[in-house]
């Protein structure tokens, strides 16, 4: 195992992937083009970029969905794509339908019951300590800034976790169901923008951003999104943007919040994972412990049990085989 090993022909995947979208499109779905939420970051990029290569940028369809804890750079990074990928890309202020949700009210409520300060003014966001230092427990902490830029870090009760994850919740439900208005109003498709990484590890809601008609990139890794932004002309500053949530209220790196290691290094513990590469061939080209590896193993093991659910579709009792 190498770090080559995850090192694409950029040229001959784009031309697989747009020759599936425009037979899936097309084709399967019958669709006349494409919706893609875009967020300013790398996946939703790359997808646009797809998209508009295989179906032409007049049958891409962008939305900006910003809300109040959007960054300011979200929505920039985002006109900035959709200029340079010549789409179409209208702005959809969602805070209205998340206030009328009781959204921000629900998350202010489970963290109230953890920190009796926190109030109008504060911050917040969630995170998970490190597989890097030693052994952990998936336990998710909850990180606060009050109005003075104090900070302090507590544990949450399961209670005020599930509640306050639930209420986040809706962010990614209401964009779908923008992206599913507008998909309806053209007879377009809905494009999903998970990498392999995100779709393995059930880095998404369901019925949120885990839901879409269809996923061009869930097959690559992230450092290869990252080679496909190049080769298709993503504006450099999109592809020098770290990867955010761009979920709560303070900024937040995605392995703060989720995975146990940066992308690229977690690209290549993944790979090795799904190839039975041995932990400590591993650590020697990631460049950290053989023990650590293996703490990345297990975690990689336990996000897919737990996100398993992400998965499933709509249980039935007897399956229709006459569709």
């Amino acid at each position: 195992m190498n770090k080559n090993d995850l090192v694409l022909n950029c040229a001959e995947e784009v031309e697989r992937i747009t020759q599936t979208i425009r037979a899936q499109v097309l084709g399967q779905l019958k669709r006349r083009g494409a919706v893609v939420g875009i967020s300013g970051g790398i996946d939703s990029a790359v997808v646009t970029a797809l998209c508009a290569q295989a179906l032409g940028p007049d049958k891409v369809f962008g939305i900006f969905m910003p809300e109040n804890d959007t960054s300011d750079d979200a929505l920039r990074f985002g006109r900035v794509l959709a200029q340079a990928m010549g789409v179409e890309a209208v702005v959809v202020d969602i805070a209205p339908a998340l206030t009328g949700l009781g959204c921000h009210q629900r998350q202010m409520e489970a963290i109230r019951a953890v920190v009796p300060a926190f109030g109008p003014g504060w911050k917040f966001k969630l995170v998970l300590p490190s597989l890097l230092d030693a052994e952990r427990l998936n336990v998710t902490r909850l990180t606060v800034q009050n109005p003075a830029g104090d900070t302090e870090t507590v544990r949450l009760t399961g209670v005020a976790y599930l509640q306050i994850v639930a209420a986040t919740n809706f962010k990614q439900r209401v964009r779908k169901m923008v992206e599913y208005y507008h998909a309806d109003r053209l007879n377009f498709a809905v494009a999903g923008t998970p990498n392999r990484l995100e779709y393995d590890q059930g880095f998404f809601v369901k019925q949120g951003d885990g839901a879409a008609d269809f996923k061009p990139i869930a097959h690559l890794y992230k450092t290869q999104v990252y080679q496909l932004a190049e080769h298709l002309g993503v504006p450099e500053e999109i592809r020098r943007r770290a990867p955010t949530t761009d979920t709560f209220s303070l900024p937040q790196t995605q392995e703060e919040f989720y995975f146990a290691l940066p992308h690229h290094q977690m690209d290549l513990c993944l790979y090795a994972f799904n190839q039975g590469v041995p932990a400590s061939e591993v650590a020697q080209v990631v460049g950290i412990t053989t023990e650590q590896v293996e703490r990345v193993y297990r975690d990689i093991q336990a996000k897919r049990r737990a996100t398993q659910y992400h998965h499933m579709p709509a249980l039935l009792v007897e399956p229709n085989t006459d569709l």
